[in-house]
């Protein structure tokens, strides 16, 4: 079937742009020597075919292309003009797959492209089944791996399937003129890099919207992430913030609740405008009863962050009389979703920090993943975790009561017992939890990294780094012990980043400060961070500053690793010096491969 709007041709051509990914897979029907292939057996294609959709189906669904290499060439299917061949790879999905748990195929197709032909699959994820293969397998999507899992692993509950129906459901009565256009044109050029890609067209690419051959129908996540008017689809597609005084929610008449802030707006606003709400809030001076200046109370803002976008992307939307519920107490912080957790995990499996690789929303999630705002699923509580530990916070606590999930932050310090000591020298000066953090780090004169700075602390912004190392000099107990040359000269001779050189250490306070002390204290970096997509498994650090250093000085490299696996989950992210070296990269118009993969290159999104 012609597809009026989006032709199959350019599928393909975003696909190769984008590269493989957790929703998207290339299959070669070749193997061997790459000097030598040969045609792979067709059993084993089709095999391996069904073996992908069921992991998809599985998982959040997604899209296969047979007849492109992990490198991005387009090979094609070597028995192209064999008809009974060509039906067999198109019949995989029924007859490689286990009758009773039969796939529901949204697309299949046989590609011409450039005088090769592609095979093309598409699959939403599955919701009625727990599919298999043929011979009674159970696979799952894992990042960009199809892995095995068993059956009861990925059972879900009845009364869950409306939550997950949810955002792919059509809305009839919904039109293309009830979204902000302006919003969607940004959103595809930011994931498309095709600045010439029409609206209609990008909601085609992202599953959003279906053409029947009359008009465009529209899902309910189009509406949810890109609606003029959200309230007319949603009402409660908000998020409220609250202030407790106190500890505890207390009823009439001694009523403690007082409402700072409501946003309410398709999920791009909320995101942006939400958070714009809160960040002034996570900040509160407070003072003793003789009015000298006592304490401030600061929750790390990247946890926060992680708090508020992963409350968004996966909160039940088919709960429509509540919205996100944003509650500030004396001692915490309480991010409040509707929905329950979903019933394939437990507590105990985020506590443990297992990631969950699956979301109710699932075409909302990917698009918040391919635009920048999500990494990858399951991330998002590990991050917050992470965050609190590194901050000497308490960890968080998850609940999921009433039909809801909650994440609570706690303004509770953890150190040891050698660390109170170390850090009650410091006390008269009244340090901030930032501070606190830095000092720490710098416990009995260890020498401090602007890395591990950067990292401990939480910074999102580069300015508040350079006014936190001021602070802490100007109080006489930060001093450099590397120059900036040093640093530079350092980080060759050991293959590292200059940013993980360690150049600060942290003095015990007097009453004068000693200008002695201050020596080439000043960071004049930027720290210009991009991130790079599609890279290969087997790449490393040095690989991609080797390769990147042709823009600039390059600060850090970091290719994250699966916790369980210890593998590279396929991308990575390379901060530079100064912010023009990242310019160039992003405006560089040439392809950049690594290992024989193109890259995909975007400006790097603090999460």
């Amino acid at each position: 079937m012609m597809e009026d709007i989006l032709r199959l041709k350019e599928r393909i051509e975003i696909a190769l742009e984008l590269g493989e990914s957790y929703y998207r897979e290339f299959k070669s029907a070749l193997q061997g020597d790459p000097n030598d292939k040969k045609t792979r057996e067709l059993k084993e294609i089709c095999a391996d075919i069904a073996k992908t959709l069921v992991a998809f189906a599985n998982a959040d669904g997604g899209e296969i292309f047979v007849g492109i290499e992990d490198d991005h060439t387009v090979t094609g299917l070597p028995f192209a003009e064999q008809k009974e061949k060509i039906n067999a790879i198109l019949n995989a999905p029924e007859n490689y797959v286990l009758k009773d748990t039969p796939l529901s195929i949204k697309r299949k197709h046989i590609i011409d492209y450039e005088g090769k032909k592609v095979a093309y699959f598409s699959i939403d994820k599955g919701t009625k089944f727990v599919h298999q293969t043929s011979k009674g397998e159970c696979f799952q999507r894992k990042d960009r791996e199809s892995v095995p899992t068993s059956a009861d692993s990925i059972r879900f509950l009845r009364e869950e399937a409306i939550s997950r129906e949810y955002d792919r459901q059509f809305v009839e009565l919904a039109s293309v003129r009830d979204l902000d256009l302006e919003l969607v044109t940004k959103v595809s050029q930011e994931i498309t890099k095709n600045k010439s890609m029409s609206p209609e067209k990008f909601l085609q690419y992202a599953e959003l919207a279906e053409f029947d051959g009359d008009r465009l129908r529209l899902r309910r996540a189009a509406l949810l992430l890109f609606a003029k008017n959200s309230t007319k689809w949603h009402p409660r597609l908000q998020v409220r913030i609250l202030r407790v005084n106190g500890t505890e929610e207390k009823p009439a008449p001694d009523y403690n609740i007082n409402e700072e802030a409501e946003v309410t707006g398709n999920i791009f606003k909320l995101i942006e405008e939400s958070w714009e709400a809160l960040r002034p809030v996570l900040t509160e001076t407070r003072y003793s009863s003789d009015g000298l200046f006592k304490t401030q109370v600061i929750y790390p803002e990247l946890a926060c962050r992680e708090a508020l976008i992963n409350a968004i992307t996966h909160r039940d939307y088919s709960i429509e009389g509540r919205g996100i519920e944003i509650r500030r107490f004396d001692d915490r912080l309480e991010v409040l979703s509707p929905g329950k957790l979903l019933s394939k995990y437990t507590i105990k499996d985020l506590k443990e920090l297992k990631g969950a690789h699956e979301t109710r929303n699932t075409y909302v999630a990917k698009v918040l993943r391919e635009f920048g705002y999500i990494r990858e699923l399951g991330e998002g509580i590990r991050r917050m975790f992470e965050l609190m530990k590194s901050n000497e916070l308490v960890e968080p606590e998850i609940s999921s009561p009433n039909k809801s999930f909650i994440v609570s932050l706690f303004y509770k310090f953890i150190y040891t017992k050698e660390e109170k000591i170390w850090l009650d020298n410091f006390e008269k000066l009244q340090l901030s939890r930032e501070q606190k953090t830095i000092v720490k780090l710098g416990i009995n004169g260890r020498l401090i990294s602007p890395k591990e700075i950067f990292e401990n602390v939480g910074i999102v912004d580069t300015d508040y780094y350079r006014q936190l190392v001021e602070s802490l000099r100007k109080l006489g107990i930060l001093v450099s012990k590397v120059s900036s040359s040093d640093a530079q000269r350092f980080a060759k001779e050991r293959k590292i980043s200059k940013k993980s050189i360690a150049r600060y250490q942290i003095v015990l306070p007097y009453s004068v400060i000693d200008s002695a002390r201050v020596f080439e204290i000043n960071d004049t970096s930027d720290y210009a961070k991009i991130f790079i997509g599609n890279v290969d498994y087997n790449a490393t650090d040095q690989d991609l500053e080797t390769l990147f250093s042709q823009f600039g000085e390059i600060s850090d490299v970091s290719i994250p690793k699966d916790r369980i696996t210890g593998r590279s989950r396929g991308f990575a992210i390379v901060e530079f010096e100064k912010v023009e070296s990242a310019k160039k990269v992003l405006e560089n118009t040439k392809a950049i491969f690594l290992h024989n993969r193109k890259l995909y290159l975007q400006k790097y999104k603090e999460m």
